[in-house]
């Protein structure tokens, strides 16, 4: 299976905070095609090394998170709707008319029904409806729906990925799960590269609800570089141009004050000599991603973040461009290469 292939597969798969143990064989299994050794850690983190022959080697440490947002049952009424409440940051406006999927003891659709513009009062019509004021209808009655579901089961969004044109697809949770695929796009990179540099790959647990996998993954791995991997903001209409950037013009290197300054340099310098389209990102605090956990894990962790754009965030059509992935993977392979001998005058201040 190729990349593109995989990321749809990846895209259409259930794994919502705490329960990414559900698909994460499929990450497993693409890991062990490009690593010497691949691991489940006790919170669920996949992580994938590529071996140093040198003793003591310099350790860098990817992450891209494999967690998606996703809903939660909270209560059974007694017509048989399900009301829920949220599992990350879900957009309560997107919400109404979605088909999704409850996971039970066995898996149902249902549709999060709204109230027939006919049937609303005027001045509800230009209201956004609360999540408490909405019901998932999955055809049951609640004997039935009780059979099958219980309290705190999980439920995705059914979205399956669409390819459109000129490189872009759209889906859900491409948000981190696109990250994922520049992580094994860097390990197939590295096949064809010699470097003395110890690597490893984590496919990181619940960042939606607190970066969680990636403070665990990183105290034990203790690394010399981290290296995050996720989504910025991709332009659209409706978007400030000062909070966004281009898709399909590269990856986006953060700077600030979560990045390692010499390190963030050192990639802009590696982009150039490829070649590379890159964008520049400035963040002066935290950047709520997984960089944030690993740079303050242990005694501090020299840190990257490394994006790529992504339009309508944390909707069930979150959009890429394809290009973007396959030249943030190189850019990652490249600045790795270009690592060993280096590390201990780049880390330093």
């Amino acid at each position: 299976m190729n990349t593109r292939e995989l990321l749809k597969s990846l895209s259409s798969s259930t794994g919502v905070s705490g329960y990414e143990y559900i698909y994460s064989s499929l990450i497993k299994k693409a890991f062990e095609q490009y690593c010497d050794f691949v691991n489940q850690d006790s919170m669920g983190n996949v992580i994938g090394v590529i071996r140093s022959k040198k003793d003591n080697p310099y350790k860098v440490m990817l992450a891209a998170h494999m967690d998606e947002i996703g809903l939660m049952v909270k209560e059974i009424d007694e017509k048989g709707f399900i009301r829920f409440t949220n599992i990350g940051g879900v957009d309560h406006r997107i919400l109404l008319g979605q088909e999704v999927m409850v996971h039970g003891k066995e898996s149902i659709y249902g549709v999060i029904g709204a109230k027939p513009p006919h049937l609303q009062a005027p001045e509800d019509t230009d209201k956004a409806v609360k999540m408490e004021d909405m019901a998932i209808d999955a055809g049951f009655s609640a004997e039935k729906v009780k059979e099958i579901i219980n309290i705190g089961d999980i439920i995705t969004f059914h979205s399956m990925p669409l390819e459109l044109m000129n490189s872009y697809l759209c889906g859900k949770s491409l948000d981190d799960r696109a990250g994922i695929i520049v992580l094994i796009e860097c390990l197939k990179e590295l096949q064809t590269m010699k470097t003395d540099v110890e690597v490893y790959a984590v496919a990181t647990v619940q960042e939606e609800v607190g970066t969680r996998g990636a403070v665990v993954s990183s105290y034990h791995i203790n690394p010399d570089i981290g290296i995050a991997v996720d989504v910025c903001h991709g332009e659209t209409p409706d978007a400030s141009k000062d909070e966004t950037f281009s898709t399909g013009k590269g990856p986006v290197i953060t700077i600030g004050a979560n990045i390692h300054p010499k390190l963030s340099k050192r990639l802009t310098d590696i982009a150039k000599e490829y070649n590379i389209s890159y964008q520049i990102d400035v963040e002066p605090g935290n950047t709520g991603t997984d960089a944030w956990a690993i740079q303050v894990t242990r005694s501090g962790i020299p840190t990257l973040l490394l994006s790529f754009p992504l339009r309508y965030m944390h909707t069930t059509v979150e959009t890429i461009n394809f290009n973007d992935i396959v030249n943030t993977g190189k850019l990652l392979a490249f600045f790795i290469r270009k690592l060993e001998g280096e590390l201990e005058e780049l880390l330093c201040y």
